[in-house]
């Protein structure tokens, strides 16, 4: 359990305890990667926390002192791309929340207990219904797009062309539940994120 700030539920606090959250949850999974700031929809918002294994499920971290004035457009990104979402706010956001994003959203409250942040599963989560395939291909780099096409054999004719064009193909030589494969194995396998927040391997 992590130590709040005088009471008052901080972004900081918040993201240290779901970090350590995950951790516990996936710690025998070697396979699963936890990356923070995962970039969506061409950096249209980025999810806090992310979690990459048989499925993407991004966490969407909303202290005390944040407002939910964003909340909205999130909610339209992250429907698009990733297939379970959940948001990990302060209590004090709960009914509001409650109110604004979908019914297949998780929903965690953290909340000071003392000196201690505790995390706790206000709704369970549910199966993204509305996963968009280009929204899922964007999550790839050019070139990470154009080797899931070698591997598929339909990259001939695409070197030269935009990334817009290569996403594209990807949504048209791949059925839905090949590109989430082919995306989720990409992003585990991804060696330069952005240099401030390098991602870790649970057990790391």
């Amino acid at each position: 359990m992590v130590q709040a700030t005088r009471g008052i539920v901080r972004d900081l606090d918040i993201r240290r305890a779901l970090l350590l959250k995950m951790k516990q949850l996936h710690y025998k999974e070697p396979d699963t990667r936890v990356v923070e700031e995962l970039g969506l929809c061409q950096g249209n918002a980025r999810v806090d926390i992310a979690v990459v294994n048989g499925s993407l499920h991004g966490y969407e971290i909303k202290s005390e002192r944040d407002t939910l004035n964003r909340l909205p457009s999130q909610c339209e990104t992250y429907n698009r791309s990733l297939d379970f979402v959940t948001i990990v706010a302060s209590s004090a956001h709960l009914e509001k929340i409650r109110k604004l994003v979908p019914g297949w959203w998780g929903i965690w409250t953290a909340q000071a207990r003392g000196s201690r942040l505790q995390l706790q599963v206000e709704r369970a989560g549910q199966r993204n219904p509305t996963v968009i395939p280009l929204a899922m291909a964007q999550l790839l780099w050019r070139e990470e797009a154009l080797q899931v096409l070698e591997e598929a054999g339909a990259a001939e004719g695409l070197r030269n062309k935009t990334r817009n064009q290569i996403w594209q193909r990807l949504t048209e030589a791949l059925t839905t539940n090949q590109l989430g494969d082919a995306v989720r194995s990409k992003l585990k396998a991804r060696q330069h994120w952005r240099a401030d927040v390098p991602p870790a391997l649970c057990g790391d």
